[in-house]
């Protein structure tokens, strides 16, 4: 394992944000990961796993304890089977599924970070989600010492929420298991409207997997959602708020706000979620509620692209990407009476 002292951590999040560590460790093997974190539990020291760096908003006073970089590696594909060790590259492994002319994550190429990561946050766009694919999860039981295998039923899987998330200190994901599907070079149905427009289908339809994958990429790409180093509209956690899921009651007092604000004549998104819930739209709220693309005149400012993205303009602090997040939900809940949740996971600071 490669052990670091006083560790730059913003080089590791797509932020490129927050202060150091006072020890990194680089794990690259299961038992590795195991050791460095049974070391950390056993010590009672503070720990930090980072996989990808795509869902972390750590402090600018940094992280006082370990943090543990799972940097494993392995892709192991057996008929529709796949097993994905947790440091694998979450799109890198998506594209060689879709060169297997496999289906089943292909609308989930472009989505920046660790396979690990994926069963946490229950990872989702352009109408697919890992919990439709996962068939198991590896994971250390730091409650129990010992190395678990949990079925999908047992993985609390709900929109962008998991058992993994719900308990993030009792569990490190060490690989991932799912089961894909071979219709012949075909995708899975295609379920999300605006990826059935670009390809020019109906909903429900099926595409080649491959092409299914190059549409989800230009897709993103419109939106800053492809890391590009060059491109500061992507020095973010990419959708820096969850879709905000509301009950019936919640939902007509929020409509009642919108025709008081923009008039009779305008429907919010709306989709169904169960229970009588209704999903409506993040982005369109920030965007109604004021804050359009490209808001904000300090170092931490709205994405140009895509206003569901808070962006890191090269210079920011954390502290400037909170001040800018803060503005935002205050805006939307005075607007609408709906309140933002952050979807990235912040480490050392709150919004």
């Amino acid at each position: 394992m490669q052990e670091l002292h006083d560790a730059p951590l913003a080089p590791l999040t797509t932020f490129r944000l927050g202060g150091p560590a006072t020890r990194l460790v680089v794990a690259t093997t299961d038992d590795e990961v195991v050791a460095a974190v049974r070391e950390a539990d056993e010590a009672g020291t503070p720990l930090l796993i980072i996989g990808g760096g795509s869902n972390l908003v750590i402090g600018d006073k940094g992280f006082d304890g370990t943090a543990l970089r799972i940097a494993t590696r392995g892709f192991e594909l057996n008929g529709t089977g796949l097993e994905l060790a947790a440091g694998e590259t979450w799109t890198d492994a998506v594209a060689r599924t879709v060169e297997a002319g496999l289906g089943g994550v292909e609308c989930l190429a472009g989505i920046p970070g660790s396979a690990g990561a994926t069963p946490i946050q229950n990872v989702g766009a352009y109408g697919q989600e890992v919990a439709s694919t996962i068939t198991e999860v590896v994971a250390y039981d730091r409650r129990s010492g010992e190395t678990v295998v949990l079925p999908n039923v047992d993985c609390g899987f709900a929109y962008r929420h998991s058992r993994f998330k719900q308990d993030p200190e009792r569990y490190v994901v060490l690989r991932v298991r799912f089961d894909l599907e071979d219709a012949g070079g075909l995708s899975a149905p295609v379920k999300y409207a605006e990826t059935a427009r670009a390809l020019g289908i109906e909903v429900g339809e099926r595409v080649p997997v491959a092409a299914a994958r190059e549409t989800v990429l230009r897709l993103r790409a419109g939106k800053g959602m492809v890391l590009d180093a060059d491109d500061h509209d992507t020095w973010s956690a990419g959708s820096f708020f969850t879709n905000p899921i509301l009950t019936a009651a919640e939902y007509e007092t929020f409509l009642t706000r919108v025709r008081d604000r923009l008039g009779d004549g305008v429907a919010p998104p709306a989709y169904p979620s169960g229970d009588g819930r209704t999903k409506t739209s993040a982005a369109w709220l920030i965007d109604k509620a004021g804050f359009t693309k490209g808001y904000g005149s300090g170092p931490a400012r709205i994405s140009t692209k895509h206003t569901l993205a808070l962006t890191n303009r090269g210079e920011a602090t954390t502290e400037d990407l909170l001040a800018l997040a803060r503005e935002v939900v205050a805006g939307v809940r005075d607007a609408f009476g709906v309140t933002l949740v952050n979807e990235p996971v912040t480490v050392g600071v709150s919004l």
